[in-house]
């Protein structure tokens, strides 16, 4: 499982120009499932997400997490945080999650995240979604559970 982090001031996708989530402070992950994962990994990497300290004190250092300044979290599906770019110039998908497993625990990522007390907007999954963000710093952080478990 991967899930690309970017702290932000706002953010929102739409799909077919509704919007189907919006937040203001917080994070925009972009969640990415493999063939291998399994609610387990997802716990262990919501965990990590929820208490991650990336927001900056009084003294400007970057000690606060979520919980702590309010923030709110954007969950965007994106099977193409798998791509395998080694042969060719055409990205293949294969260690990509097969889409019904793939939602599955995407939906799960974004229950847990509740679970902890956090609120969450998400996108569509599978659909043709339009991001637009604010990235505050920039700070953008890559979790991968085969380097983090």
């Amino acid at each position: 499982m991967k899930f690309v982090i970017q702290r932000v001031a706002k953010a929102m996708v739409t799909v077919d120009d509704d919007v189907t989530g919006a937040i203001g402070k917080g994070f925009v992950v972009f969640v990415g499932i493999s063939q291998n994962d399994n609610e387990q990994i997802a716990d262990k990497m919501v965990d990590k997400l929820t208490k991650m300290r990336i927001f900056e004190d009084d003294s400007g250092k970057t000690n606060l997490d979520l919980k702590s300044v309010n923030g709110r979290i954007l969950m965007i599906s994106q099977f193409t945080l798998y791509a395998d770019c080694k042969k060719g110039n055409r990205p293949s998908f294969i260690k990509a999650g097969s889409p019904d497993e793939a939602n599955r625990l995407y939906e799960y990522c974004i229950k847990r995240v509740r679970d902890f007390g956090i609120p969450v907007e998400s996108g569509i999954f599978g659909a043709d979604m339009k991001v637009s963000l604010l990235n505050n710093g920039p700070f953008t952080i890559v979790l991968d559970s085969e380097e983090i478990l």
